[in-house]
């Protein structure tokens, strides 16, 4: 690692400010949509028959 300077060029390790908000705004972006698609009717009501199910099961 170098003190002051210029940066090195090439091989930088790590994330710059920028990849760090693109990668923050794509995390956010695939929550949403797996939010979506987890709270759709169609996915809790899997889930409620997967339960009930469950529930009335022998033992």
């Amino acid at each position: 690692m170098r003190l002051g300077g210029s940066p090195r060029l090439g091989g930088e390790a790590g994330m710059s400010t920028a990849e760090y908000a693109v990668g923050t705004l794509g995390a956010a972006a695939l929550a949403a949509v797996l939010y979506q698609v987890v709270t759709g009717d169609s996915v809790t009501g899997k889930i409620e028959e997967l339960i009930a199910g469950a529930l009335r099961a022998p033992f």
